[in-house]
């Protein structure tokens, strides 16, 4: 039996299948969730609703998990091929103690894990994992009878709530990109439903990824996207990511939006009906939250919060904030828009009531925004077993940086955010960002300047200087 230790990351469980785990190991993960389930719930049986995403392998994988949920005694009900969303949603709509979602999300074929929650609307912590691990590796398992049905035609309840309250009063022209992951049977589907004029690019399901992966921060994939938009004269471009949790945006004119900007947009348009709101962003953002003019204008808050989607979904549930942006493209929308889960089509609708709010093209309404030069999400090799200590490592140098009133491109460092690896931010608002990545044996680099493109150039080589010099950095996926 193959289970390796590392598999077990802050929010969800991933592991190279079968190399870092095997069918066997599957089915003790299976045991362990179920152990937890139990004793959380305090129910002999309780019920569990389970999807998988489509990869070649998912399918064995699921049955090998639910094999070890059996053996403990819950009762699994298996609404098939999903999106994580559509697993979230089914725990509200049939009011099940527990989810389970077998995907790898964006990661690269090969990949395997599961998506956890048991509170509706949450995904397991970083706490909650490890209890799951500690559980699963020290095999402290309890044993029952479990039932296991299928739930029939799950898919199109969920896309029917999505369109029921979301139909548009103009025709807009979207190019819906899904990388021939999971989201190509659903996404299509529901925005040509709601209104919209779709142009669909790679949603035949295809498990083999052809082109590239499904994941709207990578630039093979926005760049497909924006040459569709700019050849179709669409209003906007979708790309949603293998489990269709997120979503990436592409303007008329072919421009990538980061989320974090699309995520003030939305925060702007709600925050006129929604007075004195609070909205949670990751370390990641843009800077831009905080001294926004419409939000301080209708009173409200922003906090910036650890990156990962269950950091971010459990503080938008702890704070009552109305919603929650992440820069990865995860957004979260509470009562009375949402249930508190990231749903990347039910963000993009979202997008599209903007549209049909302003009036304007999407190039425009951004334009609205102060300008800001930001570098994409990249991310250096790192073992997961030395990242952490790294990070920890840099954290020392950045605050001794700003004791010693050191200068970056000649500004000083005014303040330092730890909440999640170490964010600096200078003078004039740019800023830089160094974390350790949650899923992958990498770490995260993120900058953003105010002023010029050159400042935000000078920002990442101070960081990557800093990186290179304790020797454990490997390659960079994307870099600027």
């Amino acid at each position: 039996m193959k289970i390796k230790q590392s598999g077990f990351r802050e929010y969800d469980a991933r592991w190279l299948y079968p190399n870092d785990i095997d069918l066997e190991g599957i089915e003790e993960l299976g045991k362990g969730l179920g152990t937890q389930v139990i004793k959380k719930t305090n129910k002999t049986n309780p019920r569990i609703i389970v999807g998988h995403d489509y990869r070649s392998y998912s399918e064995e994988v699921k049955s090998a998990l639910k094999k070890g949920l059996l053996s403990t005694g819950c009762s699994i009900e298996d609404i098939g091929l999903s999106l994580t969303p559509t697993v979230y949603f089914a725990q509200f709509k049939l009011n099940s103690d527990a989810v389970a979602m077998v995907t790898a999300s964006h990661n690269e074929n090969g990949w395997t894990g599961v998506k956890m929650g048991i509170e509706k609307g949450l995904t397991h912590a970083p706490e909650e994992m490890n209890e799951l691990k500690e559980i699963t590796l020290n095999k402290k398992f309890l044993s029952g009878k479990g039932s296991d049905k299928d739930i029939k035609d799950f898919q199109k309840i969920y896309i029917e709530d999505l369109i029921k309250k979301n139909k548009l009063n103009k025709k807009i022209k979207a190019v819906v990109a899904c990388g021939n992951g999971t989201a190509g049977i659903f996404a299509p589907e529901t925005l040509k439903r709601i209104g919209c004029e779709v142009i669909e690019l790679d949603c035949k399901l295809d498990f083999t990824f052809p082109k590239y992966n499904p994941n709207p921060e990578d630039l093979k994939m926005l760049n497909a996207i924006s040459k569709c938009v700019k050849e179709n004269k669409a209003d906007i471009g979708f790309g949603f990511d293998g489990d269709g949790d997120r979503v990436g945006v592409i303007d008329d004119k072919g421009n990538e939006i980061f989320s974090d900007k699309i995520g003030l947009l939305i925060a702007r348009n709600l925050s006129g009906k929604h007075k004195k709101s609070k909205f949670i962003v990751d370390v990641k953002s843009t800077g831009l939250y905080l001294k926004d003019n419409i939000l301080l204008k209708n009173g409200c808050k922003t906090i910036y919060w650890k990156t990962g989607h269950s950091h971010i979904k459990r503080k938008v549930n702890r704070e009552k904030a109305l919603a929650g942006f992440e820069k990865s493209g995860h957004f979260f929308f509470n009562k009375p828009i949402g249930y508190g889960y990231d749903d990347g089509i039910n963000s993009a609708i979202q997008i599209c009531h903007l549209l049909n709010a302003e009036n304007k093209k999407m190039s425009s309404i951004i334009n609205d925004l102060p300008k800001t030069f930001q570098s994409p999400t990249m991310a250096p090799y790192c073992k997961d077993e030395e990242k952490y200590k790294v990070v920890e490592k840099i954290v020392k140098q950045v605050e001794e940086i700003k004791n010693k009133s050191i200068k970056i491109d000649n500004q000083l460092i005014k303040e330092i955010l730890t909440v999640n690896g170490v964010r600096f931010v200078l003078e004039d608002g740019s800023w830089g960002l160094i974390r350790a990545s949650s899923n992958k044996p990498s770490l995260v680099v993120v900058t953003e300047s105010t002023t010029s493109d050159q400042r935000k150039k000078k920002i990442f080589e101070f960081i990557d200087d800093l990186l290179q010099k304790t020797g454990k950095i490997g390659k960079y996926d994307q870099k600027i």
